[in-house]
């Protein structure tokens, strides 16, 4: 039987969000002459099910083109600057690992981005399948990402077991569509969820999945 943990990246591996933050308002100031955001503001509103991200980031009713190159450009330098792993997080990645468990990462970020900050973390190599949402055409709550993972390692629903770790509904409900288990983690972006499974520390990941 093959064990696979998908995980997701920003707000559940690593903490992002003062980056992440730093390169939105660059482009609301620089294309749109606007004040700066809050991290609390950007990341709840990251997390929204349903959201306007342009319109709640940018004052536009979607994403202009200027802004997305923009953000990118900015983004691909700033994204190392100040992200960390979450407390415990090392530590589970390596003890999956070491028990045979299979660990890869579904990010509704660029995969250059998620690659690019993994690596400058140390913990890229740990993963057998990187995907992120421009390798796909619905990013999640799709399931697309997740039945990409799960067909590179020739999932079997019937003898294998397979679990999605984030930190949003759109995790959740990824993995609900894809039909897999899930694991709504509390130690970062969110601090709180009604979820059937929730961990509160990563250490409770390893008692679920081992």
């Amino acid at each position: 039987m093959k064990k696979i943990v998908i995980f997701d990246m920003d707000g559940t591996l690593i903490d992002s969000k003062k980056d992440i933050t730093i390169s939105i308002n660059y482009v609301r100031e620089k294309n749109h002459n606007l004040p700066p955001l809050s991290e609390e503001f950007i990341v709840k509103s990251i997390n929204k099910e349903v959201r306007n991200l342009p319109k709640l980031f940018y004052n536009t009713q979607t994403y202009e083109q200027r802004d997305r190159v923009l953000f990118e450009k900015h983004y691909k330098e700033q994204c190392i600057e100040n992200p960390y792993l979450y407390e415990g997080v090392l530590e589970l990645l390596q003890t999956l690992k070491k028990n045979g468990v299979l660990l890869s990462v579904a990010t509704n970020a660029p995969t250059v981005f998620a690659k690019t900050m993994l690596s400058h973390l140390n913990v890229e190599e740990l993963f057998d399948v990187i995907v992120g949402a421009d390798e796909v055409k619905a990013s999640k709550p799709d399931p697309e990402m997740l039945y990409r993972i799960l067909n590179y390692y020739e999932y079997d629903a019937k003898e294998d077991r397979a679990w999605m770790v984030g930190d949003n509904s759109k995790d959740m409900l990824s993995a609900k569509n894809a039909g897999i288990e899930a694991i709504f983690a509390v130690w970062g972006f969110s601090v709180h969820g009604e979820y059937p499974v929730v961990a509160q520390r990563p250490e409770e990941v390893l008692e679920i999945v081992l």
